[in-house]
């Protein structure tokens, strides 16, 4: 069996780009929000558990309403909660089924959460991928449009970046360029090994 590392970070903090360039250095990367986006609209049963939680209109012709969902929940911590209770057993069952279809000493989670629903306890390392938070928020904005207000609301709903910070094994800073990543992610690569 592969050895699990768990790959995180907070909004804006490059994990996605670090992911990439763990997969283009051989290794396998299991997007772990991704596939939850796939596994909503895949799974059946899960489908009807989450039209029960939050009604018809989460879903819009058999395709999950995110927006929907997301202005549901997210000043709802308990209805979060139920929601995520349907999906992260889901994903679990279909990352593990992923793993053994993997031929790789190491393989990544890529998981936004891995620290608040202690996914690293089921991982050989956990890796952070970190950076300044107003360079996060500016990196957010850039990307998704989003105003300054709305980056913070949804940094203000993640574990703080110093809690992250004694949890993780593996630690890198994004405070630079994307060569400087690239460097950083070599060098923890070298170190893994």
């Amino acid at each position: 069996m592969p050895k699990i590392i768990g790959l995180t970070g907070g909004i804006g903090s490059g994990k996605t780009s670090v992911a990439k360039l763990l997969e283009e250095k051989g290794f396998p990367v299991y997007y772990s929000d991704d596939e939850a986006k796939n596994i909503v609209n895949k799974d059946l049963a899960l489908k009807g558990k989450i039209i029960e939680l939050l009604g018809k209109e989460a879903y819009v012709d058999g395709i999950y309403n995110r927006k929907y969902v997301a202005e549901k929940v997210f000043n709802n911590s308990e209805l979060l909660e139920q929601l995520n209770h349907l999906i992260h057993p889901a994903v679990r069952i279909d990352f593990e089924s992923w793993v053994t279809s993997q031929n790789s000493e190491f393989v990544f989670k890529e998981t936004a959460l891995l620290f608040e629903l202690k996914l690293n306890q089921q991982c050989y390392k956990s890796l952070l991928i970190t950076a300044d938070d107003n360079l996060r928020i500016k990196r957010t904005m850039d990307r998704d449009g989003k105003t300054y207000r709305e980056v913070e609301a949804v940094m203000q709903k993640q574990m703080p970046e110093k809690e992250k910070c004694k949890l993780a094994d593996y630690i890198i800073y994004n405070n630079s360029d994307f060569e400087s990543l690239k460097v950083a992610t070599e060098a923890f690569i070298d170190e893994l090994k």
